[in-house]
């Protein structure tokens, strides 16, 4: 536990040293997110204006005796490219300590444009983990269209429990493989925060091996089909609303994504399958006078037909901003089909906005293999604490400890909210 909070002490005093140039990040790793964007960030009118509150930068400036100018732009980016940068250490359940160097490029295609941004991290972890992923989402004119990509290069050793929310922990199965992703979808904005599109996904695992079970049960990766590589290649159909001012730290709005994905053997995919991800948020002040937030999420990864690869199959974690499960290690509970909600209270500690905490319960269920029942219900639950990393898109450090069942619970150190 000391070690812990040693780490997080340290990734805190690393990120207020750099915090001026670090919008903000995820959790899996610290993926810079932009200061404004359609998905991202804020909508508002581009002028001067006075931050309120006190946020990390002007705790370094404080420490360090810098000035920091009165009046803050809070829109800045334009044509020209800005480039940002910031080393971090951390500590998650799936990669214990680990090192980082994240950095990202933002610009605009023209004036009226959402902030384009080219996003890329190269981390290290002490389960000797390695990743290189890049994220992109390019605005066009006017806002027409949206190019989002997502490229990785993961090598990953991570260790899997077996199929079903029924699965023992027990039964952990040490893995480790490569991982090569490419997604690039191509939303066409409809009418106000309306999107629809399509692209092409393949995901690519390869030199993939395990220990089989600690236990000396028979694994279940074993059962449904091992391999030494895979592919799952296809096609991707999008419709999105969003009408959150600010998706760094959503304080009111409503998000809703279905995104289906059919995978081909013409396409050089392993298997034909096909799935569909139904993601849906909703933010409230509650009391409605206060800054206090409810932000409800339901996060549905279903399995429609044929047999994915293993290690594409639903499971904890493993959703695009590595968000869902806290209180249970990434990889946790695996099948082919995954529901899940959360709900979380955030609220302010201290008056001026540097602290701040939350409250949290979650619950997802999985099924084994295709064609088999949804199994028990696993909670999650837990509280946390946010420091103030930027006042202007109000992003926040957040440390949070989750609890699970069967001895599950950790740290969790993320920037920005987990949805």
């Amino acid at each position: 536990m000391y070690r812990k909070l040693l780490f997080t002490a340290f990734a805190v005093a690393l990120l207020c040293f750099f915090s001026h140039s670090a919008p903000a990040q995820d959790r899996h790793w610290g993926r810079l997110l932009p200061l404004a964007d359609n998905e991202y960030v804020i909508k508002k009118k581009r002028s001067d204006s006075v931050i309120a509150g006190t946020d990390l930068s002007d705790v370094a400036a404080s420490i360090f005796h810098k000035k920091r100018a009165r009046k803050i732009k809070s829109d800045t980016i334009t044509s020209k490219p800005v480039f940002s940068y910031v080393p971090a250490i951390g500590y998650t359940l799936e990669t214990k300590l680990a090192l980082t160097l994240t950095g990202n490029v933002a610009f605009r295609t023209d004036s009226l444009a959402h902030i384009s941004t080219i996003t890329s991290n190269i981390g290290y972890s002490q389960n000797k983990q390695f990743t290189f992923p890049i994220q992109s989402e390019i605005w066009t004119h006017d806002n027409s269209f949206s190019l989002v990509g997502d490229y990785r290069f993961y090598k990953y050793p991570q260790s899997t429990f077996g199929l079903g929310s029924n699965s023992d922990i027990k039964n952990e199965d040490p893995m480790d493989y490569i991982y090569i992703r490419f997604h690039e979808m191509v939303l066409k904005n409809i009418t106000g925060g309306l999107f629809a599109g399509a692209g092409y996904i393949i995901d690519y695992h390869n030199h993939i091996t395990q220990k089989g079970n600690l236990n000396g049960n028979l694994p279940d990766y074993t059962t449904y089909g091992p391999e030494g590589h895979s592919t799952s290649s296809g096609i991707s159909l999008q419709v999105l609303f969003d009408n959150r001012e600010n998706s760094i730290y959503p304080d009111n709005g409503f998000y809703a994504s279905m995104q289906y994905r059919d995978n081909l053997k013409t396409l050089g995919s392993t298997a034909n399958w096909s799935s569909v991800i139904i993601d849906l948020r909703k933010y409230f002040k509650f009391p409605a006078s206060t800054d206090n937030v409810l932000a409800i999420w339901s996060y549905d990864w279903l399995t429609l037909s044929g047999k994915p690869p293993y290690l594409d199959l639903p499971a904890t974690g493993w959703d695009p901003y590595a968000s869902t499960g806290r209180g249970y290690i990434q990889g946790r509970f695996r099948g082919a089909q995954e529901v899940y909600a959360e709900a979380e209270y955030r609220f302010n500690i201290s008056h001026n906005g540097l602290f701040g905490g939350v409250v949290f319960g979650n619950a997802q269920s999985f099924s084994a293999a295709e064609g088999t029942s949804l199994q028990s219900i696993q909670p999650g639950y837990g509280l946390g604490v946010r420091i103030k990393l930027n006042k202007l898109s109000k992003t926040n450090v957040a440390i949070d400890y989750g609890f699970g069942r069967q001895g599950s619970g950790g740290l969790f150190i993320n920037v920005g909210e987990l949805f």
